[in-house]
């Protein structure tokens, strides 16, 4: 990737509705060369697709937690079994496989704490191999972005 196409992808993190004839401008780009190297980076991968960002409190997803999960290690496909099982639960937001005391943290938007306690008994009776969990429940959100830093070391 070019500094153009750098600067493509930083315009376009910040709004991704722009039109390519206001995104060429600002990129010092024509209209036409502009929308083809946007295509060429949404077929290489780079740009993955584009969203709204919601509101999670206007669609009864206010509370925000993370759970850290420890799985058993009875067999050696548990982790493949709970990766299938995790695409299953559409609060969790995201799920890592991280190094540390546990194995996965999983980052969840709920209504409330009564669905937390649904969701909790979700991830312990149904998920494949879950030894223990540990819960953060977010009292204040500082900062949330999906943008990806471009330029900063």
């Amino acid at each position: 990737m070019d500094s153009i196409d750098l600067r493509i992808v930083r315009e376009l993190q910040a709004d991704g509705r722009i039109s390519f004839t206001d995104l060429a401008p600002k990129v010092g780009l024509t209209t036409s060369p502009c929308l083809e190297r946007v295509r060429r980076l949404e077929r290489a991968g780079v740009i993955k697709g584009y969203t709204a960002i919601l509101e999670p409190r206007a669609l009864d997803a206010g509370l925000l937690v993370f759970i850290e999960l420890s799985l058993t290690y009875t067999s050696p496909d548990i982790f493949q079994e709970f990766k299938r099982a995790i695409q299953k639960l559409p609060q969790v937001l995201e799920c890592h496989l991280v190094s540390g005391d546990f194995d996965y943290l999983l980052k969840a938007r709920i209504p409330d704490m009564n669905a937390y306690r649904e969701l909790l008994g979700e991830l312990l009776r149904h998920l494949p191999g879950v030894r223990n969990s540990k819960t953060l429940v977010v009292m204040e959100e500082v900062k949330e972005t999906t943008a990806i830093p471009i330029g900063v070391r």
